[in-house]
């Protein structure tokens, strides 16, 4: 099992698999503490990203995020030449967290273990593109800063023009896709008859 973890759910675009692990590395994570710590932060904001875009548009985004932020820390790492792994649901919890730091940036945030210091959202989202800009330009290793500020980008942009390109524009897509299977329903082709 190892070697099958390793290859599709770890990133690293010198790896012999590299499409299905830009997802798959999404939902894998190095320790229980690794994964507690995301899935905490997630759930921390999944009922305001709900309540902004839906089950469904949520969704769709937090994959395509995963997607993005690895394809970004592709990049990164071929620019810089530093090829180690990672793996982590980080850079698509970036785009959750600073798509809702961008539509409510003046939300009062707190730190779990630290609940008497509060800060605005807004703060919060400089703050930490601030450190993640940081450990990019200055080569920190402890994080894959790059899939961090890729997550970040790409929520900040979704939530201010890509809700309005995407996701309102889809229905001719939709139409499209639902006339494919109704002209395949009775041939063999999958669809099912009403």
């Amino acid at each position: 099992m190892r070697r099958i973890m390793f290859t599709y759910f770890t990133s690293n675009p010198s790896s012999r698999a590299l499409c299905s692990p830009m997802l798959l590395s999404t939902f894998s994570h190095f320790s229980l503490f690794h994964m507690a710590a995301n899935m905490y932060v997630l759930w921390s904001f999944s009922s305001s990203i709900v309540s902004l875009l839906g089950c469904e548009q949520f969704i769709a985004v937090y994959l395509s995020a995963g997607v993005i932020s690895t394809f970004v820390s592709y990049v990164a790492k071929m620019a810089t030449g530093r090829f180690e792994p990672s793996l982590g649901a980080s850079g698509a919890i970036m785009t959750v967290l600073a798509a809702v730091c961008t539509k409510m940036p003046e939300a009062k945030l707190a730190i779990i273990l630290l609940p008497m210091f509060t800060f605005t959202a807004g703060s919060a989202l400089k703050a930490i593109i601030a450190f993640d800009t940081a450990g990019l330009v200055l080569g920190w290793r402890l994080f894959d800063h790059a899939a961090h500020l890729g997550g970040a980008l790409f929520g900040m942009w979704y939530v201010t023009y890509g809700h309005e390109l995407i996701w309102k524009n889809r229905e001719p897509l939709v139409k499209a896709w639902h006339e494919m299977r109704t002209k395949n329903t009775g041939k063999g082709g999958g669809g099912r008859s009403n």
